[in-house]
């Protein structure tokens, strides 16, 4: 994936468009009118583009009701939608750059390559109008759909653009994460990290071991709001995807182009893995027997052990996670590993000792090494928080070549592993925490974390300025972060991702200005269209006024409460 790119372009309107593109002209002399869509037109996918042809009409035609149908030769050149690759444009811009050109004989969408022309056609679809964002027809004795005439050109700032989503914590059904990979496509979002394992459920079926999902799929209760919370739901939760619907959630989002990242979590956040395999676990320390499924958001003492059987059993794991998730990354974790029970074993003292290491650190270094060399010789690539940079020596041997880091914890991990010569995805949670708060009050529904408003994402910057030219290179963007400890339900989800989704967006597509001249009041101005397209899609964002009654849960506590820091 490049890193940054492209000049830094004048804002421009263009008709609502979210992310803003690189520029956007009038093809027609004094703003003529466009192209209008009606039952005549075809679409003519030229070689390459097959496959964003049959999501036009899926997507586009089921909205207006209109056939679409492909075009042939025979019936000439006039009244159609045209898809084709340009080399140029590749070469240019990038596999990912594209143009859209409507005048008042018809629209040409063109990219670098397919995904350049996927997403040229999402630009055509917001041209459209909101409507054109719905599921059937409102209206269906309306037969015209106008589009204006202009033309974008446009490519993004960075290759990783993403969303981190936690179906450990919560699990979200398939059909969740089908209309989350469609709200990525929608905002030229192209990867999709799912956060498939914690120590409150394990949510992919590993067909080697059974007692994964069986066991550790399931808890007893959940804790209603932050940690510190009295209070409970008493429902069991759980759940999980069987192999063939992570097949299929892979293939919607490969016809999306977007990749679909997935996260085993070690050796930290293990907790349901150990409730199911109790070996898994330090049992010369604490009688991993008893552990269950943790039920509360508190950082779980109870780590994986460094012997070679967790070391077999992970890269038989892996052995299926390869199957399913053709990706290049693969991201297992590497965060808040408490070292209490380490030091406290005789059997990681002695692999301590037998490793020549000088601590616990060392040991998780090692231990994070050892499967990213697994992965490397596989052809994948390691990405971890950024705890795996921690005991980074040369007795531990460090990060493995290629492996990647996710800089959670503010910038400085990710300044580090740029200049340490490692690739870096930028997600600190002081700016790109979805779980944390919108506004103050008491409003927000279980509030927690920072405060991050529309704007503060907006004017968030993924590149530090410390780093040099070379250094800035090995951002290969950034992801937000959706941690679903108080989000039970797509709703919940939807309430805290969006709007705030569609400014980060923004930040990862377009070039834009520095952050403290970017125009906010502009692409509040933008977001009112936008507003409509989420109203078509059924998301239940948070209105830019505050919550609806109903999005609020009173009673249910957050963190930070009467002026305390904030406890995440």
């Amino acid at each position: 994936m490049p890193g940054p790119a492209g000049p830094h372009p004048a804002p421009t309107p263009a008709h609502g468009l979210i992310p803003a593109p690189r520029t956007s002209w009038a093809t027609r002399p004094g703003g003529g009118a466009g192209y209008v869509l009606d039952e005549h037109t075809r679409i003519e996918a030229r070689p390459g583009t097959e496959r964003v042809a049959r999501w036009l009409r899926a997507t586009v035609g089921a909205a207006t009701g209109l056939p679409l149908a492909p075009h042939h030769p025979a019936e000439g050149d006039g009244g159609q939608v045209v898809l084709r690759l340009d080399p140029d444009l590749e070469r240019r811009l990038g596999a990912e750059g594209h143009r859209v050109v409507v005048d008042g004989r018809g629209a040409v969408i063109e990219g670098g390559s397919e995904t350049g022309v996927f997403w040229g056609a999402q630009t055509f679809r917001q041209l459209l109008g909101p409507e054109v964002f719905r599921r059937a027809p409102v209206d269906p004795a309306r037969r015209q759909w106008r589009l204006p005439a202009l033309g974008v050109e446009d490519a993004p700032r960075f290759g990783w653009r993403g969303l981190m989503l936690d179906v450990a914590r919560h699990f979200l059904p398939k059909d969740g994460v089908f209309a989350y990979i469609d709200l990525l496509a929608a905002h030229k979002l192209n990867v999709l990290h799912l956060h498939l394992t914690d120590d409150q459920g394990w949510r992919l079926e590993i067909r080697r071991y059974p007692k994964l999902t069986e066991v550790g799929g399931w808890r007893p209760r959940t804790k209603l709001g932050h940690r510190a919370s009295p209070l409970w739901d008493p429902r069991p939760h759980g759940g999980h995807y069987t192999q063939d619907d992570i097949r299929e959630i892979v293939a919607y989002a490969a016809e999306r182009h977007i990749t679909v990242v997935p996260e085993i979590d070690i050796p930290g956040h293990s907790g349901a893995a150990i409730a199911a395999y109790p070996e898994l676990g330090n049992s010369d320390v604490v009688d991993t027997s008893s552990l269950g499924v943790l039920t509360t958001w508190r950082t779980n003492p109870n780590v994986l052990s460094p012997t070679d059987h967790t070391l077999r059993f992970y890269e038989n794991v892996l052995e299926e996670v390869l199957e399913l998730f053709p990706g290049t990354f693969v991201h297992l974790g590497g965060d808040e590993c408490p070292k209490d029970q380490w030091k406290a074993s005789p059997a990681a003292q002695a692999r301590i000792r037998d490793l020549g290491l000088a601590d616990e650190d060392e040991l998780q270094s090692w231990f994070i090494r050892h499967f990213g060399l697994w992965l490397r010789e596989r052809g994948r690539r390691l990405i971890g928080w950024d705890e795996i940079l921690e005991g980074g020596t040369a007795r531990s041997g460090g990060l493995a070549p290629g492996a990647a880091v996710a800089s959670w914890r503010g910038y400085a991990g990710g300044i580090a592993a740029a200049r340490a010569g490692h690739d870096v995805v930028m997600c600190p949670e002081q700016q790109v925490y979805f779980d944390h708060r919108q506004a103050a009050g008491d409003d927000e529904p279980a509030p927690i974390g920072y405060v991050r408003t529309l704007e503060d994402v907006y004017r968030f910057e993924p590149v530090p300025p410390q780093l040099g030219e070379d250094e800035r290179d090995r951002v290969l963007g950034a992801q937000a972060n959706v941690w679903t400890e108080v989000m039970e339900d797509r709703r919940r989800v939807d309430y805290q991702t969006f709007p705030r989704l569609a400014a980060f967006a923004e930040v990862v597509w377009s070039a834009l200005p520095q952050p403290s001249e970017r125009d906010f009041t502009e692409f509040t101005g933008r977001m009112t269209e936008h507003y409509a397209r989420l109203d078509a899609l059924g998301v239940s964002y948070r209105p830019p006024s505050g919550p609806h009654p109903w999005q609020r849960r009173p009673g249910i506590l957050g963190r930070p409460l009467d002026g305390a820091p904030p406890i995440v």
